[in-house]
Formats: C-alpha cells, sequence, structure tokens
C-alpha cells in the first residue's frame, strides 16, 4: 500500500467533490436523484470509495454531522446484496456508525442493552468459512504436515488447539499418523474454546476417529478464552513432544489499554479545531474491476492528528506496539519447551493506532475477501450473507469501532509475528516444500482458481490472485546459549 495513503497536511485545498458535483455535502441527498442507481458498477464502486474515504476522515476528525451527511449519501448506494463494493460499503458504514454511537455511550448502550451474542452462531459462520474458502483448508493442511515432520520418531505427543472448533483438521492428522511405518504415536490433544458444548462435540468426534484408526488418544478440554488461559495448568507430561497449533487466534492477545491514551488525544476537541479536516481525494481512471486494485490505484489523502502521530519513516526500525498480555503468553509458551508452534494470522495490519491507518488497511484486506467469495459463490445464498455479515462484518466493526481491550482484531503482517517471536526467544522453523506442494494439491483438485501460496523467508502465505491475506509460520523453543 506504499503511496496510497498520504498522511499529514497537503497542499491540495480541493475538494473530491468536485470531480462529482451532484454529490455536494447537504442533507437530504436521495430522492432527487434516484438515478445514482443507475450508475454503472465501476463508476458506483469508484464513488463509493471516496465517499468511504471522506465520511471516515469525518468521523476520526470527530466532525459528526458531516459524518452523518455522508453515511447518508452512502446509504443511496450500498447494499449488503448488491456487488462487491455495495456489500463492503454497507459493512464499512454500519461499522463508522457504530463507532459515531459511541459519542453518546447512554443511546449507545441502550440500542445494544438487548443484543444476544451466540456463540454456536460463531462456530456456525466459522464453518461456513471454512467451506466456501479454501484458506483453513489450507492452515490445516500446512500445519498437520509441519507436525508431522517436527514430530518423526516420537512416541508420545501433546498437541495444544487454541481454537479447538473443527474435527476435520485433526481427523486428517490421525489418518497421517496412523500410516506411520513405526505406527501412530501416543495422542493426546489439548482443545481450548469458551463454550463446553463445543469442545465436547470434539471429544467425541475424534475420540471415534481415534478408535478406527486404533491411535491411542486422549482429548483434554478446557472451557475459557484465550485471554484467560493459564498455560501452566495445561500440564505437559515428561516425554511429551509438545506442538501448538494457533489459527486466527493470536492477534486477540494484542488487545491492551495502552492505546486509549491516544484515542483521547486524537479525539480532542483542540486538536479537531487546529485541524483542517477536508482532506482531498483526486480521481483517476475508473477501469479497474475490483476495489482492492482502485486502491492501489488511488492516491488517497487521509485526516492524521499531527505529526508526532504518524507511522514511523522507512528507516525506522519495525514498530510494535506494546502488548503486556501477549509477552506473558508467549514467555509461558517457551517455559513448557514445545518442540513446534505454527501460527496462521491474517497478513494485514489492523492494529494501527489511528483510525484512517486501520480503514485504508481494511479495505484492502476486506476488498479481496469479499472478492474471493464473488467469484466462487452467487449472491443469493444465505450461508455466503452470513460469511460476509456475521464474520467479515463483525471484524470490520470492531476494528473501526473499538478501541483499548474492546478492539480484539488486531491483525498485523508476517513481519511483525516473526518480531514478535524472535523477541520471545523462539525459533524459526521453515515451513517445508512438502506441505506446500499439498496445499497446492488441495487448490486444484477443489478447483479453486485465484488462489496461490507462496513463500516468504521460510513461511508460507496464501493469497488471492496476488494480494497476501493470510500467513502461516511454524516456531520451535530455541535454548539460549
Amino acid at each position: 500500500m506504499a503511496g496510497m495513503i498520504q498522511e499529514g497536511p497537503s497542499s491540495a485545498t480541493s475538494s473530491p467533490l468536485q470531480f462529482f458535483p451532484w454529490m455536494s455535502l447537504s442533507p437530504g441527498l436521495g430522492s432527487p436523484f434516484p438515478w445514482l442507481r443507475e450508475l454503472k458498477s465501476e463508476e458506483r464502486g469508484l464513488c463509493l470509495i471516496h465517499l468511504l474515504v471522506a465520511c471516515a476522515n469525518h468521523v476520526a476528525a470527530g466532525s459528526l454531522d458531516n459524518a452523518n451527511i455522508g453515511l447518508e449519501q452512502i446509504s443511496h448506494l450500498a447494499s449488503p446484496d448488491g456487488d462487491t463494493m455495495q456489500r463492503i460499503a454497507a459493512y464499512f458504514t454500519e461499522a463508522l456508525a457504530h463507532r459515531m454511537l459511541k459519542a453518546w455511550p447512554g443511546l449507545h448502550k441502550a440500542l445494544n442493552s438487548t443484543k444476544i451474542s451466540s456463540v454456536s452462531e460463531e462456530i456456525l459462520v466459522q464453518k461456513l468459512f471454512f467451506e466456501l474458502c479454501p484458506f483453513l483448508k489450507l492452515a490445516y493442511v500446512i500445519t498437520n504436515q509441519a507436525i508431522v515432520e517436527a514430530m518423526e520418531g516420537e512416541k508420545m505427543v501433546h498437541i495444544i488447539d487454541l481454537n479447538s472448533f473443527e474435527p476435520a483438521q485433526w481427523i486428517n492428522l490421525f489418518q497421517t499418523f496412523s500410516a506411520r511405518p513405526e505406527g501412530p504415536p501416543h495422542l493426546r490433544i489439548t482443545g481450548i474454546h469458551e463454550q463446553k458444548e463445543v469442545l465436547e462435540q470434539m471429544a467425541l468426534r475424534l475420540t471415534e476417529e481415534a478408535e478406527k484408526l486404533d491411535i491411542p488418544f486422549q482429548y483434554n478440554p478446557i472451557v475459557c478464552k484465550l485471554e484467560n488461559l493459564d498455560l501452566e495448568s495445561l500440564r505437559v507430561k515428561t516425554g511429551e513432544a509438545l506442538a501448538v497449533s494457533s489459527v486466527l487466534q493470536l492477534h486477540s492477545l494484542l488487545a491492551t489499554t495502552g492505546d486509549e491514551m491516544l484515542r483521547s488525544k486524537i479525539n480532542s476537541p483542540s486538536m479537531s479545531k487546529n485541524l483542517n479536516t477536508n482532506r482531498s481525494l483526486r480521481v483517476l481512471q475508473m477501469n479497474q474491476r475490483t476495489l482492492g486494485e482502485w486502491l492501489e490505484k488511488e492516491p488517497v489523502h487521509i485526516y492524521s492528528p499531527g505529526s508526532d502521530l504518524t507511522s514511523p519513516s522507512p528507516s525506522s526500525p519495525l514498530p510494535l506496539a506494546p502488548a503486556p498480555k501477549m509477552g506473558s503468553f508467549l514467555t509461558a509458551l517457551r517455559a513448557l519447551s514445545p518442540k513446534l508452534i505454527v501460527v496462521t494470522e491474517q497478513e494485514s495490519n489492523h492494529n494501527g493506532p489511528t483510525l484512517m491507518e486501520r480503514v485504508m488497511e481494511a479495505l484492502n484486506f476486506y476488498a479481496a475477501l469479499f472478492d474471493c467469495l464473488e467469484s466462487s459463490v452467487s449472491r443469493a445464498p444465505l450461508e455466503r450473507q452470513k460469511v460476509e455479515k456475521m464474520l467479515f462484518g463483525e471484524e470490520i466493526k470492531n476494528i473501526i469501532a473499538c478501541e483499548g481491550l474492546e478492539r480484539k482484531e488486531r491483525h498485523e503482517k508476517l513481519e511483525k509475528w516473526i518480531l514478535r517471536f524472535e523477541l520471545a526467544g523462539f525459533g524459526r522453523v521453515p515451513l517445508s516444500y512438502h506441505g506446500m506442494l499439498q496445499a497446492g494439491r488441495l487448490l486444484q483438485a477443489n478447483n479453486y482458481d485465484g488462489y496461490k501460496i507462496k513463500e516468504e523467508n521460510g513461511c508460507l502465505v496464501m493469497c488471492w490472485q496476488e494480494r497476501p491475506l493470510y500467513s502461516i509460520s511454524a516456531w520451535g523453543f530455541r535454548r539460549y546459549e
């Protein structure tokens, strides 16, 4: 995204709306312009991008009246069952509105007081994501291959699954272990999940499969959230070779109260008054097909709260957001001397200190995810709408509307995970070519066109077209000399 986001003061003073004079920031836009809905897809998409960025700028600057007008404009173009850009706009505007409502805590709490959070629904939507997109399947295949290779010759294997809800991953591993020339190891899986019923179903399904394959097996369920997990209570036995599987989980441990001070500084009235919130957006060509391509081509000026809060220069060391929980977790994990840790994470930086950083990164990332679904699933199926609303939409809302400990979706890129693990005393374990080969076969066998696996510094990244979306890295206990 280099060159796409330009922060700080800009010499440009022209409004982006001069390119669309019928989109002036005035209340009541709507019925006088019914032809807005008749725009061609590319024109409408480009319109929505600029309206979204302009609206997010107003939200970031605390200009809620202008943000409200922007949301009204976008509502005439966005749709949760439209094309890719219309659907993305629907969920981003919902997230921005959610953040705006937090300016009135009483109103926000009243509107959300009867909301029912269903873990079973979350599990359902994760399983739908598993079925509709290959990313979780690829993560499981590559993780299992790394475990098989690391545990070669081991007689007792203990696996800690940090989000134990999908038996398909471990059934595949059982089958591989049962084919070992020396026979399968004694296998113990410790499953972590906040819902007891999910763990009970896992135990039942995996125990049945282990008995069929004659594998000595024990399932140890632990009902808790990852952030509350006491690693010392896992009771790793002497002689067990330990492996840890984390699929899209560790980023939640980056949540901290440290950004509350930054948020108050960004949103302070004095800062808002002293800053020019009307940054310019320049309209270029409209011949790109996807949102991701549009954004890569579009130079966009964004609201910046001040030079002291902007990103460091390229020559500066790679910055890491303070994360006490993550530090404590990795220290405790290292004390268990794991032979292997395999980590799958979103390959995007949604842990930036400013709202606009996160908005622009999230637009790029979720554009590609929505494109994935657009390419493989028609717009009508309820399953697709559930994934977009209950998974992607909730992640977008958390990234944009939440701060402090409430903001759990703090995705970071592979380069930062490498630094965090190395600083914690872990050594990188290169993922083998065989694992990459298996992943490629899975894509080919299921006709997953447009998806790619790439090697990067001994780690793997899963891509949609050329856009990296998820990373997989492996780590081992490193003894200090």
